[in-house]
């Protein structure tokens, strides 16, 4: 009997041992892209230009979400909000000089969560934004870093041309002996020219060699083969300055790219709202004020339209290395914008707005197991990219954090045609009055060729806000929230020391009727007005 018992346990433990082997091995594997400064300008989301023929038949095989929010239009906010699970409030980050490590010391990260139940965690290329990248928390391995191909060509700025690296260098030599080497690197002034089209291996910038380190580091991860894994890899482009290898903007025929027809601001829209496009103008090459010809605009386009196909480009290498590996058919892939970019809408070009072409950005996944039967299909509710993290926990079996300030969207997953369950939320502070790293403008900064700009600007919004106008309030202290439901957008712009006070100023955008948010009609409707703000209250 003893000996029956025996041989009984050890079944029973073998077939333990089996049945965990086995959920280990159908653990999902996630792919995590995350790209800059992309908009929901693609062949997926509708457009007849940009060519992105690898996100479309990503978006194919999985789910699209047409209507995605990120919670702050800058990167280093978005990717932070993004990584925690937290809206940048909440984390104290809303410029580009803010760590949340230091606000929420022990805060977890998704990568962070994942690594600890047993997943292997690495990152190439922009996850997280600058030198924030939480590498002792958030990342269990080092990544394989390729060796470049001995016909790559040198890089100086950023550039691979010659002629563009000797505008930088010369932008650069003259900037700093004008303004002072300390005012020119603390506000990255020393640019060279906004655009490149050099005929050179994709791997020569630094999005192409990340996606072939990235590929490398799949393989050993395979090859290792005893955790499932989280690989970050995070793209640069089309990020300013638009720079990509020839053979991409050869893919577009300059003359048919149409430019901005929405060029004025909305009408009774905040002052604050807007900057003059300092991110832009920044460049050796661009007018540092007046308006932007109809030809440069295009080529600037080009440019942009440029650097999506090659980022297009690299993401299917990496699906196609993910195929290659056999790990496609286990891996949960989630592709994301840390937030949009105007091209001339609005007379802008740049993010750092709380408008819809910055807010709204392409969100796409892909899992195995949930999405099969709805692969292809598109959600039109509203999303936020605050939701990635409770949706990967629900996806792969884990626990929540508790922090989290999300919603799992595997609903909208396995039935996109779930209605809207919430409003999605934006913020940004003073945007009129802030560089684009989101800091309000320093005493030396006010100094630069930036100076006429910037007393346009604030003349433009003393003129609006009267009595209220304060610099120091309004360049410190204001935050605009902003609100996106089914049919409206809402601005609220608030003194962030008295949230309970009437708010500075307001805007509604009717996107049923007028989609471009070009007339704020927020006093012609109070009713729908005060409805919104209670609904902003309740939710927020």
């Amino acid at each position: 009997m003893a000996s029956k018992h025996f041989i009984t346990l050890i079944l029973l433990s073998f077939l333990i041992s089996i049945s965990g082997y086995s959920q280990n091995k159908k653990q999902p594997n996630i792919l995590f892209i995350a790209v800059d400064d992309l908009r929901a300008e693609l062949g997926s989301y509708g457009s007849n230009i940009v060519k992105s023929p690898n996100i479309d038949k990503l978006a194919s095989n999985g789910i699209q979400f047409n209507r995605a929010y990120c919670q702050q239009a800058i990167c280093g906010p978005s990717r932070a909000s993004v990584m925690t699970g937290a809206r940048p409030e909440t984390i104290n980050v809303i410029d580009l000089f803010q760590d949340f490590r230091d606000n929420r010391p022990s805060i977890v990260t998704i990568p962070q969560h994942f690594k600890e139940n047993g997943y292997e965690t690495v990152s190439l290329g922009k996850v997280y934004h600058g030198s924030y990248t939480d590498d002792e928390m958030s990342w269990s391995r080092k990544p394989i870093k390729v060796k470049r191909d001995a016909n790559v060509p040198e890089i100086e700025g950023g550039y691979a041309l010659p002629e563009s690296q000797l505008m930088y260098l010369k932008n650069k030599i003259a900037l700093e002996a004008k303004y002072g080497e300390k005012l020119i690197r603390e506000n990255w002034l020393d640019k060279g020219p906004a655009l490149e089209a050099a005929d050179v291996p994709d791997e020569t910038y630094d999005d192409g060699y990340n996606t072939l380190s990235a590929i490398a580091t799949l393989n050993d991860m395979v090859k290792k083969g005893d955790k499932p894994w989280f690989l970050g890899l995070g793209f640069k482009k089309p990020h300013l300055d638009w720079i990509a290898p020839k053979k991409y903007w050869d893919m577009y025929d300059e003359s048919q790219i149409p430019i901005a027809t929405q060029v004025n601001p909305p009408k009774d829209g905040a002052a604050i709202g807007l900057s003059e496009s300092l991110e832009l103008r920044v460049s050796a090459d661009i007018p540092k004020t007046g308006n932007l010809s109809p030809e440069l605009q295009r080529k600037l386009k080009h440019g942009y339209y440029a650097c999506t196909s090659y980022i297009d480009a690299q993401i299917g290498k990496m699906i196609q290395a993910l195929k290659d590996a056999g790990q496609y058919e286990n891996t949960i892939i989630v592709l994301w914008s840390d937030h949009g970019f105007n091209l001339g809408e609005m007379g802008y070009w740049g993010k750092a707005t709380n408008y819809e072409i910055a807010t709204r950005v392409p969100f796409i996944i892909s899992a195995p197991g949930v999405t099969d039967r709805t692969k292809g299909q598109t959600s039109d509710a509203t999303v936020e990219l605050v939701d990635i993290f409770p949706t990967l926990c629900d996806l792969t079996g884990l626990s929540k954090p508790n922090h989290l300030e999300g919603q799992s969207l595997v609903p909208y997953l396995k039935k996109p045609t779930t209605k809207s369950k919430k409003p999605a939320f934006s913020v940004f502070p003073s945007p009129a009055l802030r560089e684009w790293a989101a800091r309000p403008f320093t005493a030396p900064f006010r100094t630069t060729f930036f100076m006429p700009l910037i007393e346009k600007i604030e003349t433009k919004v003393a003129n609006q806000m009267g009595d209220k106008w304060d610099r120091k309030t309004f360049e410190q202290f204001v935050m605009g929230y902003a609100m996106r439901t089914d049919n409206y957008r809402l601005i609220i712009w608030k003194d962030r020391r008295r949230p309970n006070d009437t708010p500075l100023y307001m805007e509604l955008y009717d996107h049923i009727n007028d989609p471009y948010e070009t007339v704020n009609i927020a006093v012609q409707n109070p009713k729908v007005v005060n409805e919104l703000v209670s609904l902003f209250d309740k939710t927020y």
